[in-house]
């Protein structure tokens, strides 16, 4: 941020992809609770054909609202599956919104909320356009070698 920078509002994407397509639906929302999150949720749901069942990476705090909760519970075919905090690298949306920010959000200039929303979502619609999955271009093998070292430097800095 340079000096003169100015915030002219905030919004929160809830986002999902389809990890067989790479196609994301998304929500700006101006506030990020529990509501907003069960609302994205009953979105996807709804545009994702009846015969599939869906799997949701999630390491959103709201999913352990009881509204959350209790819907999950009647809406069967819907999975959320928890990764820690600190490991949004293992969550493909993430990679999503990497691209958004370098190729979109980065350098730009939003005089007001509903600009930085209509940016969003018009990145979203190109997107899906020419959407294509996402690759991983390292082997399971490879990540987890990483992973081990990482949690060996963190326990070697909490040792001290």
């Amino acid at each position: 941020m340079t000096h003169d920078y100015k915030r002219n509002g905030t919004s929160t994407l809830f986002a999902a992809l389809n990890m067989l397509t790479g196609e994301i639906i998304g929500k700006c929302c101006l506030r990020h609770t529990h509501k907003e999150f069960l609302s994205l949720l009953k979105t996807v749901e709804k545009q994702t054909p009846k015969e599939l069942e869906l799997h949701i990476i999630d390491n959103y705090a709201t999913h352990k609202h009881e509204k959350v909760r209790n819907w999950l519970k009647r809406t069967k075919r819907v999975h959320l599956h928890f990764i820690p905090t600190s490991s949004s690298w293992l969550n493909l949306v993430e990679r999503f919104f990497g691209l958004l920010t370098e190729k979109q959000l980065r350098r730009g200039i939003f005089t007001s909320v509903k600009e930085l929303e209509e940016t969003i979502m018009n990145f979203i619609n190109a997107h899906n356009e020419k959407n294509k999955p996402f690759i991983w271009t390292k082997f399971v093998e490879e990540i987890l070698v990483k992973v081990v070292r990482a949690r060996q430097a963190l326990s070697s800095l909490q040792a001290v």
